[in-house]
């Protein structure tokens, strides 16, 4: 086995939960979260020469997890949300209101909340998967906690 098929095989093995968790909270469910997860390795490992090494294995890796969610979106016919991502609270049950005061922020500062603390990636892998700067995760997620704070004392 090639060192980068090593790499997404290791990366499989350690942070699938947190793939899974973060793809639930696209599809709805966990059951075709853990498809798209397995989907989503299986393209990184047959395309994982086109990786160029240009920022983290990781980051790549959730782009394509990122891309597959939204073709399977389409594919069940559910509602597709015009490309923003995540939807919902993984165990929305468990924290009914913080999974509430997440569906008010907008798609894309939800998507990068979702990638920090659900996915535990750090501002240079998120600014890597949302293609945007650094800066713009850290000034989104503070304007994130600060309208989640503000919905949740109300």
């Amino acid at each position: 086995m090639d060192e980068r098929a090593e790499a997404i095989e290791g990366l499989y093995r350690e942070r699938y939960g947190r793939f899974r968790d973060v793809v639930a909270t696209i599809t709805g469910d966990r059951d075709s979260a853990r498809d798209v997860v397995q989907e989503t390795f299986v393209r990184a490992f047959r395309s994982r020469r086109a990786y160029r090494g240009d920022g983290t294995l990781e980051a790549w890796v959730w782009r394509i997890a990122l891309r597959t969610a939204r073709e399977h979106l389409r594919r069940s016919g559910a509602a597709n949300l015009n490309g923003d991502l995540p939807a919902a609270l993984p165990d929305a049950e468990r924290d009914p209101a913080l999974a509430e005061a997440l569906r008010t922020l907008p798609p894309k500062r939800r998507m990068i909340v979702f990638l920090r603390y659900f996915a535990d990636l750090s501002y240079a892998q998120i600014a890597e998967v949302c293609r945007v700067s650094e800066g713009t995760v850290g000034a989104t997620l503070a304007q994130a906690r600060s309208a989640l704070e503000e919905e949740l004392r109300a």
